[in-house]
């Protein structure tokens, strides 16, 4: 069981001495200082953390925190987290993987994840390339990118991160940005408070071979204009003077003027209410150039989680066991029973 946490953590006791070998400029310095700024602020023991990774710039990211840790293989991070989680339901566990470690090899085991609902956060940076591997494009790059892989413009069409976390029937899903530490924390806030599995796309820059993929809505200055903030209980409204709000025309959103919080309620803006797994799914399509892209969180709902289930069962199972066996015994009687035979 957890041990009562006496001392008061700071950003400090989550640093490693190692070197943070990623190229200067890199988004992932400002994720890994927001998570190190934020896991003080929990009541966690921190030898009750652990961070699991798969492959890719981002996956170095267990070396820099001072926790226990896995740096698995390509796309794996989630099974084993998963029994990380199902051996030591008390630990706060951490996946952090990568556009294409996810969505691509690993995508197969993200959808499992979500789906059981097993309590944990997965923190996808997206930077919409193959970094580690200098520079392919990946499953969330845009139709025509031009990469050592595509030199004559990607054929695919992206993956929409969001969307295939609601199809997968997640239980929270939340978008945020590298440089944006305020909605980040408050992100991972949501996330850390929500029992299952936490799913958050973060837009991360690699400015070495994709700089400026969200250039469009990540520098401060265009930011009012190229974002909604998504605020349960509050309406969809969003530009630099606060004149535009987003709408439903049937089920196909649309843009509309409004003066104020009340003028937009009254003329009909979306009332956001991140309980509704259809309204979610619907702002999770939001795209530029078009609308502007929603950040925040899109959709929590408490369901049983996977591993609570599972421990439940065996203690269900435990207590069945008969009074005058022991385990070695009900597994011995158990090979032996039904249809089996002796290979002489």
């Amino acid at each position: 069981m957890a041990q009562e946490n006496t001392e008061k953590l700071t950003k400090k006791d989550f640093e490693t001495p190692l070197d943070v070998r990623w190229c200067p400029g890199c988004g992932d310095y400002s994720i890994l200082a927001t998570v190190q700024k934020f896991l003080p602020t929990l009541d966690i023991p921190i030898e009750n953390y652990v961070f699991v990774s798969g492959i890719g710039c981002s996956s170095r990211f267990p070396y820099y925190m001072n926790t226990y840790g896995f740096h698995t293989i390509h796309g794996r991070a989630p099974t084993i987290a998963t029994g990380v989680k199902l051996a030591n339901p008390d630990l706060s566990v951490w996946i952090i993987t990568g556009d294409g470690d996810a969505l691509s090899i690993g995508g197969n085991h993200l959808i499992h994840l979500l789906r059981r609902n097993v309590d944990l956060n997965v923190l996808l940076f997206n930077n919409r390339i193959y970094g580690l591997t200098k520079g392919q494009y990946s499953p969330t790059s845009e139709p025509g990118k031009v990469t050592k892989s595509s030199p004559m413009g990607s054929s695919d069409h992206p993956l929409n991160p969001l969307a295939v976390a609601l199809g997968a029937e997640a239980t929270f899903v939340a978008r945020a940005l590298d440089v944006d530490a305020k909605l980040s924390t408050k992100v991972l806030e949501e996330a850390q408070n929500h029992r299952g599995s936490s799913f958050v796309e973060i837009y991360q820059n690699c400015n070495i071979f994709n700089d400026g993929a969200f250039k469009y809505m990540s520098e401060r200055a265009v930011r009012a204009e190229q974002q909604v903030n998504l605020v349960h209980g509050e309406p969809l409204i969003y530009g630099a003077e606060k004149n535009k709000a987003i709408a439903l025309d049937g089920l196909k959103p649309k843009i509309i003027e409004v003066s104020d919080k009340e003028d937009a309620i009254k003329k009909g803006a979306i009332v956001y209410d991140n309980s509704d797994i259809n309204l979610a799914s619907i702002i999770s399509r939001l795209n530029q150039p078009e609308f502007p892209t929603p950040m925040g969180v899109l959709y929590k709902k408490p369901r049983a989680t996977f591993d609570q289930l599972v421990v439940d069962q065996v203690k269900q199972a435990k207590e069945k066991l008969p009074k005058d066996k022991s385990v070695d015994d009900v597994l011995a009687d158990l090979y032996a029973s039904g249809e089996t035979w002796q290979v002489a």
